[in-house]
C-alpha cells in the first residue's frame, strides 16, 4: 500500500483543527468507548493478520484493540494532532491524515473497515461510504456506527448546553438527518454500493471520575473550547457541569448512558 499522507481540502480541513485542538483531552472520552469497539468486534469475523482500516481513528483507541488481537492496524483521521498522538499509542500502525471522501489507499486493500461516529462528519456521507467500499476487499465487512435514538442518549443534553456558545446556524442550513431511524443507514449503504447485512443497537455509559475531568473531556469534543473562544471557555465548562448535574453520582463521578446504532455491511 502507498505510504502517503493526503492534504485535507474538504470536510477534513474543517473538522481536523477542531477535533485536534486538544488531543489528550479528547482521548479521555475516546478511551472510554471500549464497549463500542467490543460490540462491533462481536459482530465481525476478525482474524490475526487481517488488515483493518479505522476511518476517523482519532487517538487510536480502537486500533490498539485491533493490534492486541493480532490484526494489522491502519487509521486515517482529519486531525494531524490526533494522528500524531495515535502514533505514540499504536506503534507500527499505518496512520495518515486525510479525507474520508478520498481515501489514500488502493482498491481492495482491507479485510475490515470501521467508522465509529465518523462517517457523518463527511461533507458527503455516501461518498465516504463509497470510498470505504472501494478500499475493502470483495465481501469484506464495513462497520458504520452512529448515535442511537435521541431520547435514549444522555449526551443529547450537551446540544442545549453548548448551543449558546457556538456560532449561529445559517438560516438556510438543512436539518441534520436522523440516522438512528429505522432504515436510514441501510438506505445510505445501498446508495454507496454496500450490502447491508446486520443492524443492531447497544447501550453503554461514559463515566468520568469528577467534574474537572468531565469539563476537560467535553470541551474537547468537536473543538467546543475553540468555538466558544478563550474568553468564554470557563463559562462553557461551568455550564456543562451545571447542565449535567442530573448525571452526577453520590461520589462526585458522572455517568451518561447512551444508545448507539450499528450497521454491518459488506463490500
Amino acid at each position: 500500500m502507498p505510504s502517503v499522507t493526503s492534504i485535507p481540502t474538504g470536510s477534513a480541513s474543517r473538522w481536523g483543527p477542531l477535533w485536534g485542538a486538544r488531543p489528550e483531552d479528547w482521548a479521555l472520552s475516546e478511551d472510554r468507548q471500549t464497549p463500542t469497539y467490543e460490540a462491533a468486534l462481536r459482530h465481525v469475523a476478525l482474524e490475526p493478520g487481517q488488515h483493518v482500516l479505522d476511518v476517523g481513528c482519532g487517538a487510536g483507541a480502537f486500533l490498539r484493540i485491533v493490534a492486541r488481537r493480532g490484526a494489522v492496524p491502519h487509521g486515517i483521521d482529519a486531525s494531524e494532532a490526533l494522528v500524531e498522538l495515535a502514533r505514540t499509542r499504536v506503534r507500527g500502525a499505518d496512520l495518515r491524515v486525510g479525507e474520508m471522501e478520498h481515501l489514500p489507499y488502493d482498491d481492495g486493500s482491507f479485510d475490515l473497515v470501521t467508522g465509529f461516529n465518523s462517517f457523518f462528519f463527511a461533507n458527503d456521507m455516501v461518498a465516504a461510504l463509497r470510498e470505504a467500499r472501494r478500499v475493502s476487499k470483495p465481501g469484506a465487512q464495513v462497520v458504520i456506527q452512529v448515535w442511537g435514538a435521541h431520547e435514549r442518549c444522555d449526551l443529547e443534553a450537551m446540544k442545549q448546553i453548548a448551543r449558546p456558545f457556538l456560532p449561529p446556524r445559517p438560516p438556510d442550513a438543512p436539518l441534520d438527518p436522523d440516522l438512528s431511524r429505522p432504515g436510514a443507514l441501510e438506505a445510505l449503504a445501498f446508495e454507496a454500493g454496500l450490502g447491508p447485512a446486520e443492524e443492531f443497537d447497544t447501550t453503554w455509559a461514559f463515566e468520568y471520575p469528577d467534574e474537572e475531568t468531565l469539563g476537560r473531556a467535553l470541551v474537547a469534543v468537536a473543538g467546543l473550547a475553540v468555538l466558544a473562544g478563550p474568553e468564554r471557555e470557563h463559562e462553557l465548562r461551568g455550564a456543562i457541569v451545571d447542565g449535567l448535574a442530573a448525571f452526577r453520582r453520590a461520589d462526585g463521578s458522572y455517568r451518561l448512558e447512551n444508545e448507539y446504532r450499528f450497521l454491518v455491511a459488506r463490500a
